[in-house]
């Protein structure tokens, strides 16, 4: 099945400098590196091309300075692109007036940054309903939607907490909770789990996918931290210098790279992490005894410990839950020891 495209960016850049527009203009809008190095231009995006499917999470990533941050702030237009063409659900976001666009950002997208940004003179369930004060909704419904957030999040009893009485991770979900009051169609986080610790921020992880296996939102999340983007992402976006190195699913980026900067990026990622059950599995179900039944989605590393403890194969089922194929402990020790190649 076809799926539909939510967002899309074509041809998107950002030039810091003196008369950005004309430096590209100048260049047939395909300036070289030389070109930015000699005329002391900065691109910090380049010729940007992006499709985000509707219900996925497409994860933008890469190192400190590729230009992750400011694509984000261009797809949401939080800052004004030098050229190119953003389509959110088939409009121009860059042709919109003002009223267009505070319309569509306060209705249907939502926002989360690194840094909580929570008004600390409002109680958890008076930041949480904020969005739908600004919206004009009346008292009693934002405050019974803010409390539905809050026990989504986990944070049922905390309602009249302020903020300084929260810990970094509670006050991160309620910065979620806030974000999603509006029910957003696109839901934007730009490194929201950078500032917590290890262990909050793994447990944020988890909880973050299981918002989305309820949720089902299209989803644009930005992190440096590669683990957390193959752990969270349907596809991945590496950035460099400004510049889309290869858009893929985290398996295919770590078997097929296309650069050898994402070869680089990505030699150290066990495959375990990011190979799929249905990518080393047998095809074709033969009539026999099996452990049970496992999703094909699922990645080696994820069920390794089940398979090994088993004494028989398991089934692997399609997104349909139909059986589709078998794969036992040899596959996946195979796959952890580096025998096959895939």
């Amino acid at each position: 099945m076809e799926r539909s495209v939510k967002l899309e960016c074509r041809g998107v850049w950002k030039v810091y400098g003196a008369q950005p527009e004309s430096f590209l203009a100048k260049h047939n809008g395909a300036p070289t590196t030389a070109d930015f190095e000699s005329e002391r231009m900065i691109g910090a995006v380049r010729d940007a091309n992006v499709q985000v499917y509707e219900g996925e999470i497409f994860v933008i990533m890469g190192l400190s300075g590729s230009g992750k941050s400011t694509l984000v702030r261009c797809l949401s237009r939080l800052i004004e692109s030098t050229a190119g063409e953003i389509n959110f659900e088939g409009r121009n976001l860059l042709t919109m007036t003002d009223a267009e666009l505070i319309e569509v950002r306060r209705k249907k997208m939502g926002m989360v940054f690194q840094h909580f940004a929570l008004l600390p003179h409002l109680t958890v369930l008076q930041n949480a309903a904020f969005p739908l004060e600004i919206q004009g909704v009346s008292l009693k419904d934002r405050e019974a939607r803010a409390r539905q957030m809050i026990e989504l999040v986990g944070l049922q009893g905390r309602e009249d907490y302020y903020p300084r009485q929260l810990s970094g991770g509670q006050q991160q979900r309620v910065g979620i909770a806030r974000s999603l009051v509006a029910e957003p169609d696109l839901w934007f986080l730009d490194e929201p789990f950078s500032a917590l610790d290890p262990l909050i921020r793994r447990e944020m992880q988890d909880e973050f996918l299981r918002l989305q296996s309820m949720l089902h939102k299209t989803i644009v999340f930005i992190t440096h931290d590669f683990d957390e983007a193959i752990r969270l992402a349907d596809r991945i976006a590496v950035m460099k210098d400004g510049s889309i190195e290869q858009i893929d699913t985290p398996e295919n980026l770590v078997m097929n790279p296309a650069t050898p900067y994402v070869e680089e990026f990505t030699r150290h990622i066990p495959r375990a992490k990011v190979m799929k059950l249905q990518s080393i599995m047998s095809k074709g179900v033969p009539d026999g005894d099996y452990a049970g039944d496992l999703a094909g989605h699922l990645t080696v590393a994820d069920t390794v410990l089940q398979l090994d403890q088993a004494g028989l194969p398991f089934r692997v089922l399609d997104q349909d839950g139909s059986p589709v194929g078998t794969v036992g402990s040899k596959d996946a020790v195979d796959i952890m020891i580096g025998r096959t190649v895939g």
